[in-house]
């Protein structure tokens, strides 16, 4: 319960909180004056696409398409500041490893090709041509089988194609990407329920909805553009019930920034009607809790004529509904209330607003899938749904919101461990060769190996996989016994200090940067959270003339590693990346036809989706209605003292990159080594605000996790639970506390204790 005790932040999102954050970076980053001209185009047709989340470009873009995250993101790749080997000549990588996330970063971009020498503890540079040579002939030396290619979600749609087409001509599926610990649940969910691993709500949809409900998504931080369309959905007349154990402001109130009116005067807009501080883990019940006033809702108007429920679309669309009404009907409300933390009162409310609705749009994110039982937390979302006819009509949808750029994107063209989502005929038919075809590892599968031993190579494409995986201590133990380990990076992050025998840091472009190959500038193309595929030019000058384009890397890792093949033709595709749009387009062709002629339509162009059209490509061809195994999604159960710990992201941070240490929209500032918890347990546990205490995982598999160094913080928080920033927080997440179904790491309900006293510190 919020009292003028808790840490806050009383002011919209939005407004001039978010001016004064894009200008602290840009004065600390001092990047080229050419960064305005890049902002002026961000987000817009024919122009760059962001690098940060993965909302849309549209079709009739603001006079300024980018928000405060996507803004500090761009002057973060165009900093001044270069990483170069004298860097490296000054400072042991052990050195390095006591470095913060954000000094590290901070140093600026990378400008040559390194390799780490064991000898000086220090990386040295290197040319192009010995690295890729090194790089193949370790993997030619290592079994296919124990090398695994990780791609974050920045890459293009060319280069994931590129990539995964290199892993299999290598000889593996081990293509794990970073939606393994994110939106996998997603993908395996929606898939399983609805047919399709993706969202069906397409952008357009949120200009005709009656009521949106936001599950455990943080548009304020995230995704802030989606303000934009949530403001103007609001002033319509749309209602927005919102559900997640913190008060985001974003969804909260927001004042436009590119409204002078509003600017000028202050005039905020509240976005939720109703928020509900839903305990963690507690989304089934409250999804259940919503279901069961919308069924006693029907039940009363059957009796006098009417009807609530779309039966028609239950009785033509769906299967599992009478299974699904017993469950309800015989789920207590004090077991709701109970598991959600919720009153029956403040759910029937938010179940009434549902019920109003004609239609409706189900939005969330990590809050909902990164849980033991978040399997069933999308279930329950879908069922939520599919009683009113929810999905498959104008206004309406479930709509999962992606973080990175392209994180769909290379699901979309091939970057998946599963082979059954990829069409191995083409493949083999365009290639001349034979796939392999056994499941390759995921990101859990992957750290799994490296402990057991069996993994010895990794290449990231991107990204900073060892920071952003569970159990950070045990992992970086057992990363140093691999043979070899390649990052493709534009900084310096904290992944590329913990090194293989063989490790190289290989700098590339970024995508506001120019790609000149040999046919001229390229373009690059991304799929965005809506399913829709946009085409992106960099134009600024690359911070380094001896950076390439992650393709080229790509590719030059491939052609030193892989024998010849007369269809596979490496140099061409570099020097023309119209000619892996024309490869992807013949691998899907209903999806990308026509491709290089239609990757610049206004708003980017749909590549489709079956169960938008109700077609449902499940089991038994329906849309599944499904039973929950249990009302918690925690996966564990309560105890005298025990904790449900959620990780956040602050205001001030994309994924793993630390802008810096100001999380305005929660009122933090100056530090991340924080413990938010509500006064009542404050008061319960005998701790008084800025004591430092730690964390030790409670997790029942007798390992020691522990942090130490945090100030208790007051904050908004339901009974029982606590808070703390990720990745530092990774430490206590056990490699274990996973997604039953798709091994997502359940990083919003993890079981601690808090440790005071002076071993805390």
């Amino acid at each position: 319960m919020s009292d003028q005790s808790t840490v806050e932040y009383k002011g919209p999102a939005g407004g001039w909180g978010s001016l004064r954050g894009i200008t602290r970076i840009f004065g600390d980053e001092w990047p080229t004056p050419a960064v305005l001209d890049t902002l002026a185009h961000q987000n817009k047709p024919g122009g760059f696409m962001c690098t940060s989340c993965a909302w849309t470009k549209p079709a009739n873009p603001n006079v300024l398409e980018f928000c405060e995250n996507g803004a500090k993101a761009t002057i973060w790749e165009l900093t001044h500041r270069r990483c170069t080997p004298a860097f490296f000549e000054k400072h042991t990588v052990t050195e390095l490893k006591g470095w913060s996330d954000h000094d590290l970063e901070h140093q600026g971009r990378l400008t040559h090709p390194m390799r780490f020498d064991r000898a000086s503890d220090r990386y040295v540079p290197c040319s192009w041509d010995e690295a890729f040579s090194a790089i193949g002939a370790e993997l030619k030396a290592l079994d296919p089988k124990s090398v695994i290619f990780y791609a974050s979600g920045r890459a293009s749609l060319e280069t994931s194609y590129l990539y995964q087409l290199m892993a299999r001509l290598y000889g593996t599926n081990n293509l794990p990407d970073s939606s393994n610990m994110c939106h996998e649940t997603t993908s395996v969910a929606l898939k399983t329920v609805i047919g399709e691993p993706v969202g069906t709500s397409v952008y357009a949809d949120f200009s005709t909805c009656d009521a949106i409900f936001f599950f455990g998504q943080n548009t304020g931080s995230n995704s802030p553009r989606f303000l934009h369309p949530l403001q103007e959905a609001v002033k319509r007349g749309c209602r927005i019930v919102t559900f997640n154990p913190v008060r985001e402001r974003g969804l909260e109130a927001m004042i436009n920034p590119q409204s002078p009116t509003e600017m000028l005067t202050g005039h905020e807009t509240p976005i939720s009607c109703q928020y509900l501080q839903v305990r963690a883990g507690g989304d089934i019940a409250a999804l259940m809790g919503l279901c069961k006033h919308v069924l006693q809702k029907h039940e009363e108007a059957q009796r006098e004529g009417r009807s609530v429920l779309d039966l028609d679309f239950i009785e033509r669309h769906t299967s599992g509904f009478d299974a699904f009404l017993d469950t309800v009907r015989a789920t207590s409300w004090e077991a709701i209330e109970e598991n959600s933390g919720l009153t029956r009162q403040a759910l029937q409310a938010a179940g009434q607003v549902y019920v109003e609705a004609e239609r409706v749009i189900g939005v969330y994110g990590m809050g909902l899938t990164q849980q033991v039982h978040g399997f069933d937390n999308i279930a329950m979302f879908v069922n939520l749904l599919l009683m009113k006819g929810n999905i498959g009509r104008d206004g309406t949808g479930i709509s999962p919101v992606r973080g990175h750029s392209n994180v769909q994107g290379q699901r979309t063209v091939g970057i998946s461990e599963k082979p059954e989502l990829v069409p191995m005929d083409r493949l083999a038919e365009l290639f001349g060769f034979e796939p392999p075809m056994d499941k390759g590892m995921n990101t859990v599968e992957a750290c799994e190996g490296m402990l057991e031993g069996t993994v010895k190579g990794f290449i990231g494409l991107g990204g900073n996989f060892l920071r952003a995986v569970p159990d950070t201590n045990v992992m970086e133990a057992a990363w140093t016994n691999m043979r070899l380990t390649v990052q493709i990076a534009t900084k310096l992050n904290r992944s590329h200090l913990v090194n293989g025998e063989v490790a190289y840091l290989l700098p590339c472009l970024g995508r506001s940067e120019e790609d000149a190959q040999a046919t001229g500038p390229q373009t690059v193309t991304m799929e965005d959270t809506f399913s829709c595929i946009h085409g992106s030019i960099g134009r600024r000058k690359p911070a380094s003339p001896d950076l390439l384009s992650e393709l080229a890397i790509v590719a030059g890792i491939a052609k030193a590693t892989l024998s010849p093949n007369p269809k596979v033709t490496w140099d061409a595709w570099v020097g023309d990346y119209g000619l892996v749009r024309d490869l992807i387009e013949q691998t899907y062709p209903d999806q990308f036809h026509d491709f290089n002629g239609r990757m610049f339509t206004p708003g980017g162009f749909y590549r489709g989706n079956s169960a938008r059209e109700r077609i449902w490509k499940t089991k038994s061809g329906r849309a599944e209605f499904s039973v929950p195994p249990a009302l918690s999604a925690a996966g564990f159960d309560d105890a005298p003292g025990r904790f449900r710990l959620i990780t956040l992201r602050s205001n001030d941070q994309f994924n793993t990159t630390i802008y810096g240490y100001s999380d305005r929209l929660r009122g933090i500032e100056g530090t991340r080594d924080v413990l938010l918890i509500n006064p009542d347990d404050m008061a319960r546990a005998g701790l008084s605000e800025g004591q430092v205490v730690g964390l030790s995982s409670d997790a029942e598999d007798g390992k020691n996790r522990f942090v130490g160094g945090l100030k208790v913080t007051p904050f908004d928080l339901p009974d029982g639970c606590l808070g703390g920033y990720y990745p530092e927080l990774n430490v206590l997440v056990p490699l274990s506390h996973h997604d039953i179904q798709s091994k997502t790491p359940a990083s919003k309900a993890v079981p601690v204790r808090i440790v005071p006293g002076p071993e805390a510190g």
